[in-house]
């Protein structure tokens, strides 16, 4: 009986043992909060993080930001030192960055790329913002507000092929409309100062304009700063980009000039947090027969509007 005992007991410590979840160390590796999205990117990437360490304390995680490319590619080459089983990296600049990436995978860790893509498909999964839907949401929004007849100042982000595709798909869409004109179009950087600095300009040069497009709720703040110092009340809207708490507020509670926003949103990180931990336990998406995470994800572009704005509305966010 003694030794039926102990039979069991091994037998049922053995069950235990492989029932556990097995420890998993994931590194995440951002660009330090140099502007509003970014600061939302830190935000969100701490939030995931707290979240899955209240479900799941068999994982480990490494957060690191980086003000420069090179700072990322230190802070990469530590986090393989680490021992991690998977990285989540939203790249600085994605050149510099591929070479580190591309070692982290061939030793066989998992890379979840968010946001600003790489030079080489080095990464298992890809997860980003519809740059192309956001131009095109925005023109068709932007439009019909205007009933598809008026002047356009447009403020664009930083040249690169992320703006690139947001105003190429905005300017496709304008071209159906010959009663609307674009005025000037120029690179804000998606800064606020840049932002207000464009927009006092374009004051001074067009007597009249009935519509911006700022393309990112950061350079909105500084074109709505320039538009109430102007004294002027010719335009009838504006419209930014990202998803901005302080801008949902704005289209959640009336205000007649900014009465929509389009997503762009910093939570993509925390979606590659959530994909890395789901795909390093062998879990598959709900809903799907496929048996791994996809390895690309477009996040749709979608329209904020009065009727939806709480929905999207995060009081906690820095962002």
């Amino acid at each position: 009986m003694k030794r039926f005992l102990v039979v069991l007991l091994a037998v049922l410590l053995i069950a235990s043992i492989g029932m556990a979840k097995d420890k998993i160390k994931i590194g995440v590796s951002i660009p330090s909060a140099d502007h509003g999205w970014t600061g939302g990117i830190v935000w969100w990437a701490q939030k995931a993080i707290a979240d899955w360490k209240a479900k799941d304390p068999d994982i480990e995680f490494f957060l690191v930001t980086a003000d420069s490319p090179a700072k990322q590619v230190g802070d990469v080459e530590d986090l393989m030192v680490k021992g991690i089983d998977a990285l989540v990296i939203l790249a600085h600049d994605s050149e510099p960055l591929t070479p580190i990436v591309e070692r982290v995978h061939n030793k066989g860790i998992l890379v979840v790329s968010v946001d600003r893509g790489l030079t080489k498909p080095v990464e298992d999964i890809y997860i980003a913002g519809d740059n192309p839907g956001l131009g095109k949401v925005s023109a068709e929004w932007l439009a019909k507000e205007l009933n598809y007849r008026g002047d356009i100042v447009v403020l664009e982000g930083i040249p690169c092929v992320i703006n690139s595709e947001r105003v190429n798909a905005f300017m496709e869409v304008m071209k159906k409309y010959p009663k609307i004109r674009i005025l000037d179009s120029q690179p804000a950087y998606w800064q606020t100062e840049k932002g207000l600095e464009i927009m006092e300009n374009y004051l001074q040069k067009y007597p009249k304009i009935d519509a911006v497009w700022a393309q990112d709720d950061d350079v909105l703040k500084g074109v709505l700063q320039a538009y109430k110092e102007s004294g002027r009340n010719d335009i009838k809207v504006m419209l930014g980009g990202a998803g901005s708490k302080e801008i949902i507020k704005m289209v959640m509670d009336g205000d007649p000039l900014v009465r929509a926003d389009v997503t762009y949103p910093p939570s993509m990180i925390a979606t590659g947090i959530s994909l890395a931990v789901m795909s390093l336990r062998g879990e598959k998406l709900n809903g799907f027969y496929q048996n791994k995470i996809p390895s690309k994800i477009i996040l749709a572009a979608e329209l904020i509007t009065p009727e939806n704005a709480a929905d999207y509305y995060e009081p906690d966010s820095i962002f």
